[in-house]
């Protein structure tokens, strides 16, 4: 099922996929990393001036890492603004994408969050660095396959 930005999308010949909608009706559309950041700013051309929240997940133990982008149009005089929802999905050995810090600086603080724990990497991000965990940290803690390191399960506490 398409909806209009990926009409759209499709009318100026911009490689996307469509995901369809999700529960609340908003419009969900898959992008490759490589094409991600000039697709941001043809969004953000096309209206999408606000970045509502970006997040990350691990789809699978062993499989892709996803960067979800949550993105609204808000316009002057609209009372329902248009919002959509861009998924990136990397692969697990080298997940690479590019920042879209340039495009809306509150991806700042998420996309390093994002970096701290799944380790997805946010190719030209100004500060790319752990915002939560310690920077002597081992892995990445929301990954699936994690192991905590030096964790011993305490045996007959009572």
């Amino acid at each position: 099922m398409q909806g209009r930005l990926s009409a759209w999308l499709v009318k100026h010949g911009i490689v996307h996929r469509s995901l369809g909608f999700d529960y609340q009706g908003i419009e969900t559309l898959q992008v490759k990393p490589e094409d991600w950041h000039s697709i941001a700013v043809i969004l953000y051309a096309y209206g999408y001036n606000y970045l509502r929240s970006q997040c990350a997940y691990d789809v699978a133990p062993g499989g892709l890492l996803a960067s979800v982008y949550h993105l609204t149009r808000i316009e002057y005089g609209v009372d329902q603004a248009e919002e959509v929802c861009i998924k990136v999905f990397a692969p697990r050995s080298n997940p690479r994408i590019t920042s879209v810090f340039w495009v809306w600086k509150s991806a700042d603080f998420q996309e390093r969050e994002s970096y701290d724990m799944l380790g997805i990497y946010y190719d030209n991000h100004p500060r790319l660095k752990r915002i939560l965990m310690p920077e002597s940290w081992i892995g990445w803690p929301l990954r699936k396959d994690y192991i905590v390191p030096n964790f011993y399960e305490i045996q007959d506490a009572y």
